[in-house]
């Protein structure tokens, strides 16, 4: 006799173990869906919110009381009463109302009638406790330890009211069990599931484990669903970080290249005014672009025409010594291109590839499009780079640098960037990043 009750003792808490891996898989379930995430990375939510909150809490949860009563051995699959708790600690009082209400249908159709008001109670219950929370992030740090959460009500007085809340969420939990075990005594089959009621004189141990197991039921789904949200904030963070890093540096494109253009202007000032005159008027023009509120991709014909404006300039300064050359794909001209692509480059092929060349030379780009991929090419014919300068450029020069970190931080490890160059022959510098189109501005931008 005493080995048959052993073994049931045993039975009764695998049931209560597979009654947890239940909850995780139901939230883990809930979490695939990207609708659901963005319900959960909201604090405030509208009225239609809330209802579609408590549908997709309901669909699953519902359909575990449904399993259930369609086969009454799979009891551990019934967290009827814990999802109506956990959607109103996650979305309030009408959604967790409104959630109690759809799950207790499957019972109300099997005659359990007392299902429910008590799921319909529990998740208002729910809803209370996330009122009663001093930050709404504590609902999602809720602690089923009891001892950790009366150290810290003794020890920091300064979380009194973060401690006061999680032992008011346990109790809570605790008391919901209570009534739904009262509810079974009082009306037995015909007022609501209760898995005490249903086993045969389950021991005090046991009694003790089906209650660890209903707060363990609440608190598991709100861990998962945290992790996620702190997965996303993290990436919303990230995000945040290259904008602000792509901002930075732009802007420290901007004066570099605005200082050397100044120059260009300046030298032409007392020789040639009508000359001076037509670049500064270039010059607004580029001042129009640079300032206006731009995205981090641009199309590449919009590139092109900002060159244009700015080879402008450099044409008038150095007349017939320089000439530039554009080979551009005509399937290449709306693809999307970092802003400031090419100017950086095609200066540093002025500055430090023609200027100091007597005879002048020829900058040439050069686009095209292979494989899914697009290729620019910036190439010159001045004097080269050695080999030794060449090998720390990405490092040192600051348009070739600034050009290869904006890269890095749109595109990851996806796109490639390199420099070749023979002293006294010229330089080439090459691009290749994925082919987007001016739809995906949006998304990547």
């Amino acid at each position: 006799m005493f080995g048959r009750a052993g073994l049931l003792e045993q039975q009764y808490l695998i049931t209560l173990l597979v009654k947890l891996a239940v909850a995780a898989s139901f939230a883990s379930i809930l979490v695939r869906f990207t609708a659901f995430q963005r319900m959960l990375m909201r604090e405030e939510r509208t009225l239609l919110q809330r209802v579609k909150l408590a549908t997709g809490c309901s669909a699953l949860f519902g359909a575990g009381v449904a399993i259930r009563i369609s086969n009454p051995a799979y009891t551990a699959v019934d967290l009827g009463l814990e999802g109506s708790m956990i959607s109103g600690l996650v979305g309030g009082y009408v959604t967790g109302l409104l959630s109690g209400v759809l799950i207790s249908i499957p019972a109300m159709f099997n005659g359990e009638l007392m299902s429910m008001p008590l799921f319909a109670g529990v998740g208002v219950l729910g809803g209370l406790l996330r009122d009663l929370a001093p930050e709404k992030e504590d609902v999602w740090r809720f602690s089923p330890f009891l001892d950790l959460s009366l150290y810290r009500l003794v020890r920091q007085r300064q979380e009194l009211r973060k401690t006061a809340f999680h032992l008011t969420c346990v109790l809570a939990a605790i008391t919901a069990e209570l009534l739904r075990l009262t509810v079974a005594r009082l009306f037995g089959t015909k007022g609501v599931f209760s898995l005490e009621q249903h086993w045969s004189h389950p021991d005090a141990f046991t009694v003790a484990a089906i209650y660890l197991t209903t707060i363990l039921t609440i608190t598991l789904p709100l861990k998962i669903w945290n992790n996620t949200r702190n997965e996303k904030k993290l990436e919303e963070q990230q995000h945040r970080l290259n904008e602000a890093r792509l901002a930075a540096l732009t802007s420290q494109i901007n004066p570099h290249f605005l200082f050397n253009t100044l120059n260009s202007v300046s030298s032409l000032i007392r020789t040639n005014p009508e000359q001076a005159r037509n670049m500064v008027y270039k010059l607004s023009s580029i001042l129009r672009r640079l300032l206006r509120k731009t995205e981090n991709l641009t199309p590449l014909r919009e590139e092109l025409s900002f060159i244009d404006n700015y080879m402008t300039i450099e044409l008038v300064r150095f007349g017939d010594k320089l000439r530039f050359v554009k080979d551009i794909a005509p399937d290449t001209e709306n693809r999307l291109v970092p802003s400031m692509l090419l100017q950086p480059l095609i200066e540093n092929s002025i500055r430090h590839g023609l200027s100091s060349k007597l005879e002048g030379g020829t900058i040439q780009v050069r686009t095209w499009l292979e494989e899914g991929r697009l290729h620019v090419v910036v190439e010159d014919d001045g004097v080269g780079i050695p080999e030794t300068r060449l090998a720390t450029l990405f490092e040192l020069g600051i348009g070739v640098s600034n050009v290869n970190e904006r890269l890095k931080v749109l595109f990851g490890n996806d796109y490639r960037m390199w420099i070749d160059s023979k002293p006294g022959e010229g330089t080439r510098t090459g691009i290749e990043i994925p082919e987007l189109h001016p739809a995906a501005l949006a998304a990547v931008s």
